[in-house]
């Protein structure tokens, strides 16, 4: 091995973002490569459409649930320890997976994956903020987006290879040998850091009250559009969640070792930069979600042919983020943040002129300004808010940061998908009027679209009546899809102003950093005090 990569003390620091850029690329990968693979899944295991669901749902439910409490104990017993036993886990699971004889093995073994990886993600944003000082951090954290970027945009390929050539099981059987690397190398290069301003009690009923609070609210945004918004059990989990995340307040402002201090949030670039996490998560994952169902479901793209057309906008993601984080380390996160969401919004406008007769073509360059966007925003997201708390809290800020975007997230799905499915049956019932459909075929063809059941909806109907309703089903979807990516484009929009207006300028942030530095003990306060 040439001396320049010898593990040594001047280059340690980047052995250690090594190791928890292969960490991260495992866990994106498997946000997306599993998603081609459950058609095999269903046909290998018999398994129902709602197993399916919870192929994805149960990781991201406690994924998202537990992503503070992993931070927060990485924090008290060790971030190297905790980011440890998250990959150990991860993998595990994925080799479980791989065995699954039946459905529900498959779905258990993904909640534990979840689990596995709401202990990985924290520690890995917390161990970089650790390694790197706060001149090189966005640097470094520019670095770990792009990763991020190249696992989403390889997942749908990777996973359509592999299912196709070789087993959907290959697409898991591949998180061993990457967390063998990532443990190896974690353990050579990474030191072990924690909070040594807090004791090591565990705050269990900051634990149950969030996680109770979280998971209801998490269950009822996936499966709203699908029980009904208005139903019993929606609404009697969203009273859950109120009473879960009200009581976790409550027992944190006054409990003896709160899991989370919200003077945390005192700090305009702390609350900015989550604002910002939940904002572009909401915008993005909604629409890559709708838009992979237009390209296979009205472009007629197989799930392998539209996860590649993604590439661009994926590639852009892997160049931008690096050069954003460099970018924020010289004049701060705040003017790369607001131009990027101000990007990501004109993407999402521009694709919300999409119309029946639209074709890739049309969504190429939006497709490219919007990875342009996203890459400007996410890594100096990240710097704003681990520069916002002293070196310390990191695992427990990176917590609340990553909960932030999967909560995001999960409420975009949700959100758009409401209102995609309201635009599409009121569009249907001006649409198919003069057609004469008894209400059976009337509710068949609404329930058809999106689902990709075009044709079975069309089956019962003759030749021409068939033929004029595919129109209509056709006409609906586009106009469903424009109506949601103008909401997302408002929402980006918002968070282009709000960006700009709660993200410290770079001298205050720059402050602050080097008080941090100075006085790596001190409380948020003091950092904050010495930024006024």
């Amino acid at each position: 091995m040439p001396e320049r990569l010898r593990l040594n003390e001047g280059n340690r620091k980047w052995w250690t973002l090594a190791a928890m850029c292969f960490a991260l690329f495992m866990i994106m990968l498997d946000n997306t490569v599993v998603n081609v693979a459950l058609p095999s899944i269903q046909k290998d295991l018999g398994a129902s459409l709602s197993s399916l669901e919870w192929t994805v749902n149960a990781y991201t439910l406690t994924f998202a649930v537990l992503l503070v409490t992993g931070g927060r104990l990485g924090d008290i017993f060790g971030r190297r320890r905790a980011f440890l036993s998250g990959v150990v886990l991860f993998a595990a699971s994925s080799a479980l997976i791989g065995f699954a004889p039946d459905q529900g093995w498959l779905v258990a073994g993904r909640a534990v994956q979840g689990i596995g990886a709401a202990f990985m993600m924290p520690g890995t944003l917390s161990i970089i903020s650790n390694t790197f000082p706060p001149a090189e951090r966005g640097r470094a954290i520019g670095t770990w987006a792009g990763v991020s970027a190249l696992a989403l945009a390889l997942g749908p390929a990777v996973g359509g290879a592999l299912t196709e050539y070789v087993s959907w099981r290959a697409i898991f059987f591949l998180n061993l040998p990457v967390a063998i690397g990532a443990v190896i190398v974690t353990l050579f290069a990474v030191r072990e850091s924690r909070d040594k301003t807090v004791d090591r009690r565990i705050d269990y009923a900051g634990i149950g009250t969030l996680s109770v609070g979280l998971s209801a609210l998490v269950l009822a945004l996936v499966e709203g559009n699908g029980w009904g918004w208005g139903s019993p059990e929606i609404i009697a989990l969203l009273v859950t969640a109120a009473v879960g995340l009200v009581a976790f307040v409550l027992v944190e402002m006054h409990g003896k070792a709160p899991m989370v201090q919200f003077e945390f949030f005192r700090s305009r670039s702390f609350l900015g930069a989550n604002t910002v996490a939940f904002i572009v998560s909401f915008s993005m994952l909604a629409m890559f979600f709708f838009v992979a169902i237009y390209m296979q479901n009205i472009l007629h793209y197989s799930a392998l042919e539209a996860g590649l057309r993604f590439l661009p906008s994926t590639v852009v993601i892997i160049f931008a983020a690096p050069v954003a984080g460099r970018l924020a380390d010289r004049i701060g996160p705040r003017i790369p943040m607001t131009v990027g969401l101000s990007l990501a919004a004109f993407a999402l406008f521009l694709q919300s002129q999409v119309t029946a007769t639209s074709g890739y073509g049309d969504l190429l360059v939006p497709f490219m300004i919007m990875g342009l966007g996203i890459g400007l925003t996410m890594s100096p997201m990240s710097t704003a808010a681990m520069n916002a708390v002293t070196p310390d809290k990191a695992g427990v800020a990176s917590g609340i940061l990553s909960m932030s975007r999967m909560v995001g997230g999960t409420f975009g799905v949700a959100a758009i998908g409401a209102l995609f499915q309201s635009l599409v049956k009121d569009r249907l019932t001006t649409d198919l009027q003069g057609l004469h459909l008894t209400a059976a075929q009337h509710q068949h063809i609404v329930d058809g679209v999106g689902a990709g059941q075009s044709a079975d909806a069309l089956r019962s109907l003759d030749p021409s009546t068939a033929q004029q309703a595919g129109k209509a089903m056709k006409d609906a979807f586009v106009h469903g899809l424009s109506g949601g990516l103008r909401l997302s484009t408002a929402v980006a929009a918002a968070g282009a102003v709000l960006a700009f207006t709660l993200i410290e300028p770079h001298v205050k942030a720059r402050r602050a950093a080097e008080a941090q530095a100075a006085e790596p003990m001190a409380p948020i306060r003091e950092g904050e005090r010495a930024a006024a």
